[in-house]
């Protein structure tokens, strides 16, 4: 029968839920956790790795070689003849609370009015965002998570582990200061940028945190309130937002089905623009408008920033060069992602542009952030030479064309009435609802059937009323769920029509 002392040590003890740890590891992860929590204070006796196994139902050698890493790390400490005890160190000092400031009067201090304080603030300015529980939701059409049937867990743990193996501590441990891990940088000018007609020296190319850093960057060195910016209408509302903390003056440059219009350009000094896959619409700007763009660079002076968005998810066609590829003037800064097909979080991009551009970037992101994980860099490079992220391309553009003809499929069945283009490319669908739909409070009706969508105002600078235009992404989405998910939609449709008395039958869209 336990005694009420076995049931305070497997209680206090209890494994946590953490399946990606081995047994030793959740062990120590949950005295540690006494310890800092202050379940067991300095000098407290820890039971012998004999009872604690028995108690737990692990091996005692489990509980001894825990016991032994905590006595290492300074958790714990063994006394001759008397056993296993809580070091006296082992929990840092915590700082005291301070009494709070009297004034004269008697009250306490009152604190910074911030909102008077705060002088570059986005917290008003629109962007893609998503509920905190959105996984919950069954039909997730959106951006954010990696693909767990896509990901190559295996090839990116061997990558990993190669980084931590001692012989290549040397290649990613030392302060780098304002440079990159040259591997890197090597196989983004010798694997990537050449598929993409790009050649570049090392010292044009500089390592970011994704491709929003780099924006980022650029408005940081390059724009202020009397820049003139231009910004593809709908555009990339992440690129808006990094390029509006300089507040420049925006110009909005027209899109139609064949990307950014060309002709009558307004005047910029600076033109962002995505001609791979136009974010959001997903055209791709043809040949003789890259050429026509390039040539009004030169004509009116301005510099055209390319983000070169989705260009590896091609699934028909051959592959349209990158303007950066065409560009004879210097005219062009290009910006790409090595990381954004694998998953979101690991934020690793890069920019090239000329060397004396490149040198003032790297000072201003050593201010930031010094430089992007090395590690993270020497892992991604073992992962691009040993050619997971060719073969991880394939999978992700294989599932990608499936749920893209999965997705048009069901719209045709279930929302015939709605617009949208195939895309050659990328991972959504740009979708135009008949004219008396709002998308917004389409998005807001589907979160009760379950669907996320994009709602397309979020995408333009002067967003019309209603804006019948929403974004279907397919990388967070699993193939199976699409069909049924855009049925859902279909019948929040059907609810938002009833709630502004339409009738979905005599909806015609004008042509």
């Amino acid at each position: 029968m336990p005694t009420p002392r076995s049931i305070q040590w497997a209680q206090l003890f209890a494994l946590p839920d953490q399946p990606g740890l081995p047994l030793q590891g959740r062990l120590r992860a949950a005295v540690v956790q006494a310890i800092l929590e202050d379940r067991l204070s300095a000098g407290a006796p820890l039971p012998s790795s004999r009872e604690l196994a028995a108690l737990l139902g692990l091996s005692r050698n489990t509980v001894t070689s825990a016991y032994l890493q905590l006595m290492d790390e300074g958790f714990l400490e063994a006394r001759p003849r008397s056993g296993v005890f809580v070091a006296h160190n082992a929990r840092p000092l915590s700082a005291a609370l301070a009494e709070p400031l009297v004034g004269r009067s008697g009250q306490s201090g009152q604190p910074p009015e911030w909102s008077a304080r705060v002088l570059r603030s986005l917290i008003d300015r629109p962007t893609l965002s998503k509920p905190d529980q959105w996984r919950d939701y069954p039909y997730p059409f959106i951006y954010g998570t990696y693909d767990p049937q896509l990901f190559p867990t295996e090839d990116f743990r061997e990558c990993c582990a190669r980084s931590l193996a001692r012989s290549q501590l040397p290649h990613w441990t030392p302060d780098f200061e304002t440079d990159d891990v040259p591997d890197l940088i090597e196989q983004i000018r010798t694997r990537l940028l050449p598929k993409r007609g790009v050649f570049a020296l090392k010292e044009e190319i500089l390592v970011t945190l994704g491709a929003q850093h780099a924006c980022y960057l650029l408005a940081d060195a390059l724009f202020d309130e009397h820049t003139r910016v231009g910004l593809e209408e709908p555009g990339h509302p992440h690129a808006r937002n990094s390029f509006a903390l300089r507040n420049p003056k925006w110009v909005e440059i027209d899109v139609d089905e064949e990307g950014l219009v060309v002709d009558a350009l307004p005047a910029a000094d600076y033109l962002f623009c995505t001609p791979s896959h136009q974010s959001p619409t997903t055209a791709t700007l043809s040949l003789e408008r890259r050429q026509w763009l390039l040539r009004k660079a030169e004509l009116q002076d301005f510099v055209i920033i390319e983000d070169d968005y989705e260009a590896e998810n091609l699934y028909e066609g051959t592959p349209m060069p990158a303007l950066k590829s065409l560009d004879k003037t210097g005219r062009v800064i290009y910006v790409g992602s090595v990381s954004k097909s694998l998953s979101p979080a690991l934020r690793l991009g890069f920019i090239v542009a000329p060397r004396a551009l490149i040198k003032e970037l790297r000072v201003i992101r050593h201010a930031m952030v010094r430089h992007p994980s090395a590690f993270l860099q020497h892992a991604y490079a073992l992962f691009l030479s040993l050619g997971h992220h060719e073969s991880h391309a394939r999978r992700v553009n294989h599932a990608m064309q499936e749920r893209l003809a999965l997705a048009a499929q069901a719209l045709r069945d279930h929302l015939p009435d709605f617009e949208f283009t195939l895309p050659s490319g990328g991972a959504s669908i740009w979708v135009q609802a008949p004219t008396w739909v709002d998308a917004a409070e389409l998005a807001l009706m589907a979160r009760s059937h379950g669907v996320l969508i994009e709602a397309g105002d979020v995408f333009f600078a002067k967003p019309p009323y209603p804006c019948p235009f929403f974004r279907l992404r397919l990388s967070s989405i699993a193939t199976a769920q699409i069909p049924a998910g855009i049925r859902a939609l279909g019948l929040a449709v059907e609810e938002l029509a009833q709630a502004r008395g339409e009738s979905r039958a005599s909806k015609t869209r004008p042509h």
